[in-house]
């Protein structure tokens, strides 16, 4: 009797153990994607890709080798957030003179609208430039900030950059400086070449002249038609600087390119780590994350490559280029995604 006692209880403590053993097996599965979660939270954009490697191991290196920049701290839950809307109360008198058709002039009005700056715009008589006269520089934009006078349109965005993420000034990656310095050196230079393609189609795009700034009538009738005549034959110069030998076929692969480049994401910027999370099964191993997270990196919101390209392209959307650009290209959900979270804030006079 005794016997059979030590041997219940020793049947008990095995299979007690036993338990226990299979307990800590599952909670270690469970307390991965937390230990990951906490990593995400607490590392910095430096040595970020590393701390995971470090602690997933080197096969999911592949997986987050393009989380190059950091994302904001997790929420606990992973609950769902309210669309983030930057603000920016850094600026007290903000002036941007500019022409409204111009892709330059966008870019930067795409940069102040997304991240909630007000501003007033000076339209500047591209005949006369008389709007210009107080300044040595001689072309558009210019921005003028608390009285500080800012040029060229790339120039202007990284510094207003800077002054708004003061203690993250240098997190673009490398892709986001890429895609920047291809819309400067590639995407506008075919834009004036279909802008201006035609006659009809370069006063099409003055229209505007009729209905902005503080011109005259006369000034208005003049820089219309002069300022169409003149861009219709700088159109024909930049068509054969740039090799284009079909003006549309070069629209359509220049943002089919960039819709390329988007690779299924919604925005070529940063990506969420909230909404990674909460599409990951918190049981799955390295290997299944990995591929998810490979498909959600970027896209949660614009990056300054995402600004640019929008706001070359805002001038043209309505225009007779633009509209069959939307037609006959995938870019049309990017370009309305882009609208709604870039909005406006310029200050109406």
């Amino acid at each position: 009797m005794r016997r059979f006692n030590r041997l219940a209880t020793l049947s008990r403590a095995v299979s007690s153990g036993a338990t226990s053993a299979a307990t800590q097996h599952r909670h270690h599965q469970l307390a991965q994607p937390a230990a990951l979660f906490s990593t995400f939270s607490s590392c910095q954009s430096q040595g970020f890709a590393q701390k995971i490697v470090n602690r997933l191991g080197p096969s999911f290196a592949g997986g987050v080798a393009g989380f190059s920049a950091a994302a904001p701290s997790l929420a606990q839950d992973a609950k769902p957030q309210a669309k983030e809307q930057p603000r920016s109360q850094k600026f007290s008198d903000v002036v941007l003179y500019q022409y409204e058709a111009c892709p330059f002039c966008n870019k930067v009005k795409a940069f102040l609208d997304y991240y909630r700056i007000p501003y007033k715009v000076v339209e500047v008589n591209p005949i006369s430039k008389k709007e210009i006269k107080w300044s040595d520089y001689k072309k558009v934009p210019i921005l003028k900030v608390d009285g500080e006078q800012m040029v060229d349109s790339s120039d202007i965005m990284d510094k207003l950059f800077q002054r708004i993420h003061l203690d993250n000034a240098s997190s673009q990656s490398d892709e986001e400086k890429k895609w920047r310095a291809w819309v400067d050196n590639h995407l506008v230079h075919v834009l004036s070449p279909n802008i201006y393609r035609t006659t009809s189609e370069a006063l099409e795009s003055f229209d505007y002249i009729t209905t902005q700034g503080n011109f005259s009538f006369t000034e208005k009738l003049v820089a219309k038609y002069a300022g169409a005549a003149a861009m219709y034959f700088v159109s024909k110069k930049l068509k054969k600087r740039h090799n284009i030998t079909d003006e549309r076929a070069s629209l359509y692969e220049a943002v089919e390119i960039w819709v390329d480049a988007l690779n299924g994401r919604h925005y070529l910027g940063l990506f969420n780590c909230n909404l990674c999370f909460s599409m990951v099964d918190i049981t799955c191993d390295a290997h299944e994350l990995t591929s998810t997270l490979s498909h959600l990196t970027g896209g949660s919101k614009p990056n300054l490559a995402d600004l640019a390209a929008f706001g070359v392209l805002r001038p043209i959307r309505h225009l007779k280029s633009g509209r069959d650009m939307v037609e006959h290209t995938r870019i049309g959900d990017w370009y309305t995604r882009m609208e709604s979270s870039v909005g406006s804030s310029r200050i109406k006079e």
